[in-house]
C-alpha cells in the first residue's frame, strides 16, 4: 500500500453523525439482553498461532498454490465462511464470513496475500497479523449476544491487495492494479456497508496508530473512544499520520466511512517483517479495541 500522491487521493467518506463511543451496558436477567464485551473475552494466543501458521506457509502471493491452500484452511474459521469471486481474476477469492443483522453492515477486513517481492517475504505483520485478528475478532463477537436490532457484521479477508507488477512507488497504478479484492467487494456490496474497519500493520512491538490521513475522522474518534473504554489508548493517537492507498480506499470511494489501522513506521515491505518483530500485547490491544468498537457500532 503506497503513500497517497498529493492531489491523487479522493476525498474522504461522508462523516458518521455520531459522538465518541462509550461502552454499551449489558442488561441482566432477560435472555434477550445484549452482552457487552468484558476483559478476557478476546484471546490473543489463537491469533499468535494463526500468524505462526501463515508465516510457516512462506511467501503467499495472490494466485499462488500456497495461498489457495491457505484460503481453504482460513474459510471455515469465519462464521458462515465462504468464497466470493473477484471478477476478471479467476484464481483469486475473497473469504467472507458474517454475523446476522440488519443492513447496512459493518465490515472488518484485512488482506491475506503477501508481496510478490522481495523473494522470501513472509509477511508476519503485512498480511498475517490482520488476517489472524479478523478471525479472532469474529469468534469473540460471535460469542457475545447482540440486541435484536443489531447491525450485520461482515468479516472479509481480501485477496490480491498487492499488485502482480509490484509498483508500490506509483500510487495511481497501485489503486488500479492492486486492491483487487477490496475493489471487487466494495462494488459488489454497493450500498450495503455502513462502516469499514481495516486492520493492516497492527502487530508491531512498538505499535503506534495515528489516524491514517484519508481515514474518516468521525469513525476514528469512535476508535479512540473504544480504546479509552478498554484501556488501550496508549496505542492510538488523535494525530494524523501519512495517507496510504489501502483496502479501505475503495470503500471511501463509495462514500462509506472507513478507517485504516496501520503503523506506517513498521518495515512492512522488508524481509525484517518476521515473528520476532511482533508483540502479543499489541495484537491484544487492537483486538480488544475493535471488539469494543464493533459491539458499539452494531447496536
Amino acid at each position: 500500500m503506497p503513500l497517497l500522491n498529493r492531489g491523487v487521493g479522493r476525498p474522504t467518506a461522508l462523516a458518521v453523525a455520531a459522538a465518541m463511543g462509550v461502552a454499551f451496558l449489558a442488561g441482566c436477567g432477560s435472555g434477550s439482553s445484549p452482552t457487552a464485551p468484558e476483559a478476557g473475552d478476546f484471546e490473543v494466543e489463537p491469533v499468535w498461532r494463526s500468524i505462526e501458521h501463515q508465516v510457516d506457509v512462506g511467501q503467499r502471493p495472490a494466485g499462488s498454490p500456497q495461498l489457495r491452500k491457505l484460503a481453504t484452511e482460513l474459510r471455515p474459521l469465519l462464521p458462515g465462511g465462504h468464497f466470493e469471486a473477484i471478477p476478471g481474476e479467476p484464481s483469486l477469492h475473497n473469504i467472507v464470513g458474517s454475523l446476522p443483522g440488519r443492513e447496512p453492515a459493518i465490515v472488518v477486513g484485512a488482506h491475506y496475500d503477501t508481496l510478490v517481492r522481495p523473494k522470501g517475504f513472509v509477511g508476519a505483520n503485512n498480511g498475517a497479523s490482520g488476517t489472524a485478528l479478523v478471525i479472532e475478532i469474529a469468534r469473540t463477537l460471535e460469542r457475545l449476544h447482540a440486541g435484536p436490532h443489531a447491525r450485520k457484521v461482515e468479516f472479509v479477508l481480501f485477496d490480491g491487495e498487492e499488485p502482480p507488477g509490484e509498483r508500490p512507488d506509483a500510487a495511481p497504478h497501485f489503486y488500479r492494479e492492486g486492491l483487487r479484492g477490496s475493489r471487487a467487494y466494495a462494488a459488489a456490496h454497493h450500498g450495503k456497508t455502513a462502516d469499514m474497519i481495516l486492520l493492516d500493520y497492527v502487530g508491531g512491538r512498538n505499535l503506534h496508530l495515528p489516524r491514517e490521513q484519508s481515514s474518516t475522522k468521525s469513525l476514528w474518534n469512535r476508535v479512540l473512544g473504544a480504546a479509552a473504554v478498554v484501556g488501550t489508548s496508549r496505542y492510538f493517537s488523535s494525530s494524523t499520520g501519512v495517507g496510504v492507498f489501502d483496502d479501505h480506499s475503495p470503500f471511501l470511494h463509495e462514500n462509506v466511512p472507513a478507517v485504516d489501522l496501520i503503523d506506517w513506521s513498521y518495515p512492512g515491505h522488508s524481509l525484517k517483517d518476521g515473528l520476532d518483530m511482533l508483540s502479543r500485547t499489541s495484537l491484544s490491544a487492537v483486538g480488544e479495541t475493535i471488539v469494543q468498537l464493533v459491539d458499539e457500532l452494531r447496536e
